[in-house]
């Protein structure tokens, strides 16, 4: 390709995840005061909005082996939409090439915003949705066990302190939502999509943060949870503390959740329902040790299966000398893990 006499050429090249017509205030102005638009093709979406907007567009596609531009004296090239490789491939023969004396400069005119790399997610899960056998196949319930088993990795990937894994992690939980809002899409009778999701989730939260985003004043975290908690009931119109606990949490952690339920209610109500899963007082008699003590690394019998099973058990006895709020479920991982490690 072989530029001539133009004295300055503007190429705008726009972001793929911003609507085509939706471009700075700067690339309007340069589009509007340009004597001439080019475009490598009539039926690319930006090329389209320029031309809706009143602005002609000439079609001058990338393959001509010359372009000759007479007189004018500013020349826009609109660059495909969201054709990044067109827009580098170019610059580089600009470069390499004779520009025939004339100014080269690139014009944003849109940027990517924060989040837009979640509409390539959507994209590409799009895709495979229809284009891959297996995507294609599955539901709600043939996904579930991918979505059980991504949480507890995220889980341990926290619990580890690796960022990088975290992050690994997090991506692979964000596609479990992703995948499932697009199963959801091809429902028959009641179909809803990722828009439906994060519009509702970003309603709960401006409701439930009154102290944010309307008058109400909440002056530390406990004030918050407590307007989160009345604001939640009169949502939920639930009747008992049981009410939205989920019955396929493991046991322990439906126990520690209804705990900690009742203690955000009452410190006096949560304390009726912390007597011991076993007989603590078996396990503690003669030794003077607390629950705390029970899970310690050192206080376990070397021996495999055994050790575990021991862990276990001593953990279980020793719960309800652990504070409300303590995550019970972690710490009984992370001091079995332990074991299981040897």
């Amino acid at each position: 390709m072989r530029l001539t006499v133009a004295t300055r050429l503007q190429v705008l090249v726009t972001s793929p995840r911003v609507a085509p017509g939706l471009l700075s205030a700067q690339a309007w102005a340069l589009l509007t005061a340009a004597d001439v638009r080019l475009s490598p093709s009539l039926d690319d979406p930006v090329a389209r909005a320029v031309a809706a907007a009143g602005l002609a567009v000439r079609e001058s596609p990338a393959e001509v082996a010359e372009l000759v531009i007479g007189t004018p004296e500013q020349v826009v090239w609109v660059a495909p939409y969201g054709d990044t490789g067109w827009t580098r491939t170019w610059a580089e023969h600009l470069v390499t090439g004779d520009p025939g004396g004339s100014s080269v400069e690139v014009v944003h005119g849109s940027y990517d915003v924060p989040g837009a790399r979640l509409l390539d997610l959507v994209a590409v899960m799009d895709r495979l949705r229809t284009s891959c056998p297996w995507d294609r196949e599955q539901t709600h319930i043939s996904l579930a066990p991918y979505l059980l088993e991504e949480t507890y990795e995220t889980l341990e990937a926290l619990e580890g302190g690796d960022g990088d894994h975290l992050r690994e992690e997090l991506g692979d939980l964000l596609l479990q939502v992703v995948f499932h809002a697009r199963v959801a899409t091809d429902d028959p009778t009641d179909p809803w999509d990722i828009d439906d999701v994060a519009a509702g989730i970003v309603d709960k939260l401006i409701r439930r943060h009154p102290h944010v985003f309307a008058d109400v004043i909440a002056s530390d975290a406990q004030a918050v949870e407590a307007n989160w908690d009345s604001i939640k009931a009169t949502e939920k119109h639930r009747d008992s503390v049981l009410d939205g606990v989920p019955a396929t949490l493991p046991a322990l952690a439906r126990a520690d959740k209804i705990l900690c339920r009742l203690a955000r209610l009452s410190p006096d109500a949560g304390a009726v329902y912390q007597g011991p899963l076993v007989n603590r007082s078996r396990l503690e008699a003669g030794a003077g040790q607390t629950a705390e003590d029970l899970v310690r690394p050192g206080q376990r019998r070397q021996g495999g299966r055994d050790a575990v099973e021991d862990r276990v058990a001593l953990l279980l006895g020793g719960l309800d000398g652990f504070p409300v709020g303590l995550d019970r479920v972690r710490v009984g991982r992370r001091h079995v893990g332990e074991d299981v490690r040897m």
